[in-house]
């Protein structure tokens, strides 16, 4: 979910140490007890999250390698290490999959006591974390991958606006300073792999006296490189598991041609320039996706990113691994607090690189947990635009009558024959205040036009325009 890139061009492939043995490693009987973590309390992390957030998955460390290149260390909390399987607390999380967020607050997978407090990567306290240890060379391929259980403790719990000011004038904390130049190194191998990520700005809303107000979020640079780094990680899970031949991948197939010819016709009535050897996740990487004829382009471009789902894997490997928007194999590793599967997938991992034989009670979920994750993905997507199409209702229910400027975002197809004809119209974007919604009427792709307010009910949380 959120805003996945299809992959850049692959890299050479991430070499995990030791090499798993085929076959998802030894089988039979149980899995010989975890190694106790091993002691990287010396290690200076970072966290880097919303400035609101105390669910901490993940803490970062990054530096240069003696003979050049980098090293990326990634701390993902350990969930597993306070989750027993087959216990009441499993089967809960397998009935919640993912915490929900809301405007007002979330409902968490984990206990709080567990997901902000024990298990969180908070500052200056020790914690059970899964450590991540990618090697870069210059160009920012991968060439090495170690991944181990240890104990860590986070310097700092830094926030996206602080970071990005920081950055700005040149201050960056002395454990992410390399991060906007290996996020950028990362960036361009992607959109080289084909990688697509889709810049809109977010709905989000935001507290406003006793009240709430919509606002529009743009996510700043650093955001963006921190996700590389996720990305990275999630990448080098997917080569440790169809290495070994059992695990979970998150997959998309990759753009249909026929959308990607469709937007390319787009390109020029939208002024957007697309040379003939340039994909589309360059062509969008351009864009500023402030100008209206740009955002309706990036809008069309979702077209492009369709059927994301998990896929389990043992012994048979799966016949399309990759994720079209990552443009290579990955997995979901990086939020277990958030994440259901990734404690999963995680624990494959851990089996894989040390030779083990993959713990039962996580080998048996496997199968399990496409079906569970893709449930909770529909509870969570309905939650949250839930939330954004009751406060565009309530923002708008004493307007109705009113004339707003706005931007044509989208328009219907023309009917096919086989469906409902239905009044023509399409999608707009407002202003102010910050409204997506349906509009009636022939409406100009990409053009500013002004609306009419038609509609704003909050019990059904339904907002309706129609061309002035």
């Amino acid at each position: 979910g959120g805003r996945l890139r299809p992959p850049p061009p692959r890299a050479s492939p991430p070499v995990p140490r030791p090499r798993p043995p085929p076959g998802g490693g030894p089988r039979g009987g149980r899995a010989p007890p975890p190694p106790p973590p091993v002691d990287r309390t010396d290690i200076p992390f970072v966290t880097v999250d919303p400035a609101t957030s105390r669910d901490l998955d993940q803490a970062m460390h990054l530096a240069r390698r003696p003979g050049g290149g980098y090293r990326v260390r990634y701390a993902i909390a350990d969930v597993a290490a306070h989750v027993t399987p087959g216990g009441a607390l499993e089967a809960e999380t397998w009935r919640r999959g993912q915490t929900i967020y809301l405007p007002d607050g979330n409902v968490p997978l984990h206990p709080r006591t567990l997901s902000e407090g024990a298990a969180s990567l908070l500052p200056d306290v020790d914690r059970a974390a899964v450590l991540w240890t990618i090697d870069l060379d210059a160009d920012g391929a991968t060439v090495a991958v170690e991944v181990e259980r240890a104990l860590v403790r986070s310097r700092a719990k830094l926030d996206y606006p602080g970071v990005q000011a920081a950055a700005e004038a040149g201050r960056l904390a002395d454990p992410i300073a390399l991060l906007p130049e290996i996020g950028d190194l990362l960036t361009a191998r992607g959109l080289r792999r084909g990688a697509i990520n889709l810049p809109l700005p977010e709905q989000d809303l935001e507290p406003d006296g006793e009240g709430w107000r919509l606002v529009l979020r743009a996510p700043v640079p650093m955001e963006e490189h921190n996700a590389q780094i996720s990305l990275l990680t999630g990448m080098a899970a997917a080569d440790i598991m169809l290495a070994g031949r059992v695990g979970l991948l998150r997959t998309m197939p990759a753009p249909k041609p026929e959308a990607v010819q469709r937007l390319r016709a787009a390109a020029a009535p939208l002024g957007v320039h697309w040379p003939d050897d340039v994909g589309p996740g360059q062509v969008i990487a351009a864009l500023d996706p402030a100008q209206p004829r740009a955002a309706a382009f990036i809008d069309q471009a979702a077209e492009l990113m369709r059927g994301a789902a998990y896929t389990a894997f043992d012994q048979t490997l799966p016949e399309q691994p990759e994720h079209g928007g990552v443009a290579a194999a990955y997995a979901h590793v990086t939020a277990p607090l958030r994440r259901l599967a990734d404690r999963y997938a995680t624990e494959v991992c851990l089996a894989l690189h040390a030779g083990q034989p993959v713990p039962d009670w996580a080998r048996a979920a496997l199968p399990r947990l496409p079906e569970a994750m893709a449930s909770t993905d529909r509870v969570a997507s309905s939650a949250a635009r839930g939330a954004v199409e009751l406060a565009e209702a309530a923002v708008l229910e004493h307007r109705v009558g009113e004339t707003f400027d706005a931007a044509v975002l989208d328009v219907d197809a023309p009917p096919n024959g086989k469906s409902r004809p239905r009044p023509p119209g399409g999608t707009v974007a407002l202003d102010a205040p910050p409204v997506r919604a349906r509009c009636l009427g022939q409406l100009p792709l990409g053009e500013r036009v002004r609306v009419r307010l038609v509609t704003a009910d909050p019990a059904a949380r339904s907002v309706l325009f129609e061309l002035a």
